[in-house]
């Protein structure tokens, strides 16, 4: 699998962006969704984190079924806000275990009068 970085340097990617299913039976329905894409051979798949990390075990069962059930490229997003380092560190070992190419940190916008929790951490590391 390909890193979203050398995907991103080499020229024009296009993607799809999907959002961690709530049931098991919408997980069905994506992996359905996925597989009639891919066919279009996108540049590579992401799935969302949801808010404060609520889906986070979706995400990642998705992104480690595209992993290893499609010729995709899967990126997993993942939300640092409300998680400690040392949570952040075992939820990237977990992709890395599972084989998950990427991922892509990012953090929560919050407006400017709540300040940041004193737990939130910046993520610098990617599988």
């Amino acid at each position: 699998m390909a890193r979203i970085a050398d995907l991103l340097a080499a020229g024009r990617t296009y993607s799809f962006e999907f959002f961690p299913p709530k049931t098991d039976g919408a997980q069905l329905t994506l992996g359905r969704t996925i597989a009639e894409l891919e066919p279009l051979t996108p540049s590579f798949v992401s799935v969302t984190y949801g808010a404060g990390g609520s889906t986070r075990d979706r995400t990642r069962e998705v992104v480690t079924w595209v992993r290893k059930e499609t010729s995709i490229t899967p990126m997993a997003h993942l939300t640092c806000v409300g998680h400690t380092r040392d949570q952040i560190a075992q939820i990237l070992d977990d992709y890395a275990a599972a084989a998950s190419s990427t991922s892509s940190p990012s953090a929560a916008t919050r407006p400017p009068t709540r300040p940041m929790p004193s737990r939130a951490t910046t993520c610098t590391r990617s599988t």
